[in-house]
């Protein structure tokens, strides 16, 4: 992963178009057009080797009669041609390449090769690539617009990246209309080499860009889009578009999971785990962006309770059915707000949610009516709406809720009905930067984005350890039956197998034993007791009720041996060839209030295990009802995955039902999280059903399929877990071990109560400015870190881990050519040896990373850092601009 030389792409000094043409309408003419119309301040060169004059400027022949080298080349020449002048320009020391040619990979083994070879030819001089195939890049700040789009866009503070040039020309189109603005815009075509991970580390640290959208057809490196996805979602919305939402599952699945599966259902649980945010279209696209950038270190929701305030009763009630249809749900006002509205409103209005506050109400009424639902403790956010009329004015009502918003920390939502009469009422809010949408649909839709993305944004906050959720398990055991199937080169393992691996994570299984024959199988079945089931064991039989191998409710040993001997009859014609291994008998178990679920694991092609649950049964591919997450899960995670289902509401009880047990179903769900990790051989399992009422959860059958791992542990994980080995402890100066391991989210308390504890002189030597408590987005940019970039290891006063004395930071860029250090120790803790310790201890991690190079920025003043950097071999350079700062640096490359 890497932003090396994107700067030369985004932020150029100077530009050259390669293929430029003044054939009319060509891509060539249209490219050079644009470059020279969209205001870059820098110079722009043209080659073309027929025609000395193009657009107004002199052209050259070919790259060696540039006058200048250009930061960034934009090339539109035969693909053939394409490797060389990347090879040319490269020698030259141009460092970013915009290649709108088609013809590399989309085109088969051919293409690819020819791609192969651009990039074999980038990689010396370390020149980045955007495209092949592709629309081109535009930044409006700089006036550049590399592309063949047919608009320049506005000056904005949105950022879309798409892998679309066709979309990409349709959302300029649609924003331009709209006064919409954009600071950058970048088409990646193939994405040879500038890919979304790339433009997300790049954009997450632009401070132009406010907002990121994303149009994803596919992506290919996970942990590098979702590392990259979770740093940037941490600093800003990110929003994305993926098409393909009803592409075809894998036909080749044979277990329920891998069936249910489906790719887009696992970049539905990648987006949501890395805190970004689905959109269904551009228009929803840019109703969610006005929604979650209206300030919102203020607007944070609670939930998903709404209060509707209207004066037309009627789409009060349509806007209620909106609501609930989205999943939000319509606040139940505290008695004391009916007693405040009361006070305000005239005796007709609705007493209940939606607020009708009549047809006839003035600015005053709204006033009133919208303070008082704002303050009310079972609301989340306000709705405000106004259908026109001829007795108010509804511009006037419309500053009033403007008022009240801007003053709330919770957010208010609002639609003026109607066209004309509607508009000068709109323009209030859009004037103020309110939230205003054109019906209540779309209000309500905007509040659902919301919600969806701030509960996104905690589930980002979820770091599960990658240590076992359940450390009694027997891994000895789980490991010897896999490693047994494998020996003996089979995909599946039978019933018993897979319901032994199933146990041997602590999820409760029904005794199954196997058996040779129907004679064994009644006298199995005598010592289990009845009623009994008998189901066939055959390494050839994916699903058993499919060819009559189930059968339940034996009563008796004749019961149960004629039932087998009729099931290897039924059997042998449906499945004819199928091999035959015998059966398995179990008691069957009564639980009547029990519920049918479905747990299981797939591996991903692009993700890695995803974990799924949901509504089980023989059924279950036709109820399709489930939910999937990226692996590790811990308690809060398992309990999201369950809760986005729709047996969830049953299993809270119903119709005097009792609630299920639902610590012991995300118990179960952590498990299959410790056993991806464990066994990378597993590729597909699913238990089904698993059943689960109040006395906990049972797997009544289990199937499992493994092939050789290619890689082991949590590597396969798309996200990176907290690495639980980095626990430990530093020694200070007199041989004293305080407790270290590295930073969470939850520690956001923990850093503040430790800024508090000190002075302020060394939190300006540290921060380079004074700071007291971390403010939100800093808090957040600090704690909740992506491990596999940036490593923070706070170090404890004592074993109870309740006070931090000192934190030290290491920030990797994508490259990992430098880490940027920083230390803090605790004023009153200093002069036990902490900083030096904590300076040790991350030089050394740096370097078990690969890191080139260490460095940090220190006060002049700061003595004691700059000395103890003296010690460690660090070396002192300027910084232009910073008279005051040093910069420290300390090589590790030898």
């Amino acid at each position: 992963m890497s932003i090396r030389n994107l700067d030369k792409m985004f932020a150029p000094r100077s530009v050259a178009l390669i293929g430029a043409s003044a054939q009319e309408s060509s891509v060539g003419q249209v490219l050079l057009k644009n470059l020279m119309t969209a205001g870059f301040q820098g110079s722009i060169a043209a080659v073309n080797p027929h025609t000395p004059e193009l657009g107004g400027i002199k052209a050259v022949a070919n790259i060696a009669a540039l006058a200048e080298t250009p930061d960034l080349a934009v090339i539109a020449t035969p693909p053939h041609t394409v490797p060389g002048i990347i090879d040319e320009l490269g020698q030259r020391g141009t460092r970013a390449a915009v290649i709108i040619t088609a013809g590399f990979g989309e085109l088969g083994a051919e293409g690819k090769a020819l791609q192969a070879r651009i990039l074999d030819a980038a990689r010396p001089s370390l020149m980045r690539i955007a495209g092949p195939n592709c629309l081109g890049i535009m930044v409006p700040g700089v006036g550049l617009n590399a592309s063949f789009a047919h608009l320049n866009p506005l000056k904005g503070d949105i950022a879309f990246v798409s892998q679309s040039g066709a979309v990409v020309t349709a959302m300029l189109d649609w924003a331009t209309t709209r006064g919409i603005g954009f600071s950058h815009i970048a088409s990646l075509g193939g994405m040879s080499d500038v890919d979304f991970g790339d433009m997300l580390d790049y954009l997450a640290r632009d401070p132009q860009t406010r907002s990121i959208l994303l149009y994803i057809e596919s992506v290919s490196e996970a942990r590098k889009f979702l590392s990259a996805g979770r740093q940037a979602a941490r600093l800003k919305p990110v929003l994305i578009i993926k098409s393909g939402r009803h592409a075809a599952a894998a036909k080749a699945a044979a277990s329920h999971t891998g069936a249910l599966a489906g790719s887009d259902a696992v970049y539905q649980a990648a987006f949501r785990r890395a805190g970004m945010l689905r959109v269904d279209g551009i228009e929803d696209l840019f109703d969610a962006v006005e929604t979650l950038s209206t300030r919102p270190e203020r607007k944070l929701l609670a939930g998903n309770r709404l209060a509707i305030l209207t004066n037309g009763g009627g789409v009060g009630v349509l806007a209620t059915d909106f609501v609930i249809d989205e999943g939000g749900r319509i606040a139940e006002l505290a008695p004391e707000t009916l007693v405040a509205l009361d006070e305000v409103l005239p005796r007709t209005w609705s007493h209940a949610n939606p607020v009708d506050i009549i047809g006839d109400a003035p600015a005053s009424r709204y006033a009133a009516s919208i303070d008082v639902l704002l303050r009310d403790p079972n609301t989340d956010a306000v709705l405000a709406m106004n259908c026109p009329t001829a007795v108010v004015d509804n511009v006037a009502a419309a500053h009033a809720v403007a008022d009240a918003a801007e003053k709330s920390v919770k957010p208010v939502f609002t639609s003026w009905i109607g066209d004309q009469g509607a508009r000068a009422g709109r323009q209030v809010f859009m004037d103020r930067r309110i939230p205003t949408y054109d019906t209540p649909n779309q209000a309500i839709h905007a509040f659902m984005l919301q919600v969806r993305y701030q509960r996104n944004q905690r589930l980002l906050m979820e770091i599960p350890k990658a240590g076992p959720a359940w450390p009694d398990r027997d891994l000895a055991k789980a490991r010897r039956i896999v490693d047994t199937v494998l020996a003996e080169k089979r995909e599946w393992l039978n019933e018993f197998e897979a319901k032994a691996l199933v146990g041997a994570y602590g999820i409760p299984i029904v005794e199954t034993r196997t058996v040779h024959d129907a004679d064994e199988a009644a006298r199995v079945a005598g010592e289990l007791g009845f009623p009994a089931a008998l189901k066939i064991l055959s390494p050839d039989i994916s699903h058993k009720t499919d060819v009559g191998g189930v059968a339940l409710g034996l009563e008796s040993v004749d019961a149960v041996r004629g039932a087998a001997r009729m099931m290897l009859e039924n059997v042998g014609k449906v499945a004819h060839g199928a091999r035959v291994e015998g059966f398995t008998v179990q008691r069957m178990v009564s639980r009547p209030n029990a519920l049918e679920l479905i747990l299981g694991i797939v591996d991903d092609v692009t993700f890695g295990p995803v974990i799924l649950f949901g509504q089980g049964g023989t059924a279950v591919e036709i109820i399709r009802d489930k939910a999937m997450a990226l692996p590790p899960l811990n308690a809060v995670l398992a309990d999201d995955l369950i809760r986005r289902t729709r047996i969830s509401k049953l299993l809270e009880g119903y119709r005097g039902r009792p609630p299920a047990d639902f610590e012991a179903i995300t118990g179960a769900l952590m498990a299959l999280g410790d056993l991806a990790a464990d066994l990378p051989e597993v590729c597909e399992l699913d238990i089904n059903p698993l059943w689960a009422d109040d006395s906990g959860v049972i797997a009544l059958d289990a199937r499992v399929r493994v092939r050789e791992a290619k890689q082991k542990g949590t590597g396969r994980f798309a996200v990176k877990p907290y690495p639980v080995d980095l626990e430990g402890s530093l020694k200070g100066r007199d041989g004293k071990a305080f407790p270290m391991r590295p930073i969470r989210p939850e520690d956001t308390q923990l850093i503040d109560e430790a800024l508090e504890n000190t002075a302020p002189e060394d939190l300006r030597m540290r921060f380079l400015s004074p700071l007291r408590r971390l403010p939100r987005q800093l808090a957040a940019r600090l704690t909740q870190i992506d491990y596999d970039r940036e490593m923070a290891f706070v170090v404890f006063t004592d074993e109870s881990m309740t006070e931090v004395a000192g934190v030290g930071r290491l920030s990797e860029d994508p490259n990992r050519e430098r880490a940027e250090y920083a230390i803090l120790v605790r004023t009153d803790r200093q002069g036990l040896g902490l900083g030096y310790a904590l300076m040790t201890h991350l030089i050394a991690y740096a370097k078990s990373r690969g890191v080139g190079e260490v460095f940090g920025h220190v006060l002049r003043e700061n003595m004691p850092m700059l000395d103890l950097c003296d010690e460690f071999g660090f070396t002192r350079e300027r910084i232009d601009g910073e008279p005051g700062v040093v910069e420290v640096v300390l090589d590790l490359k030898d």
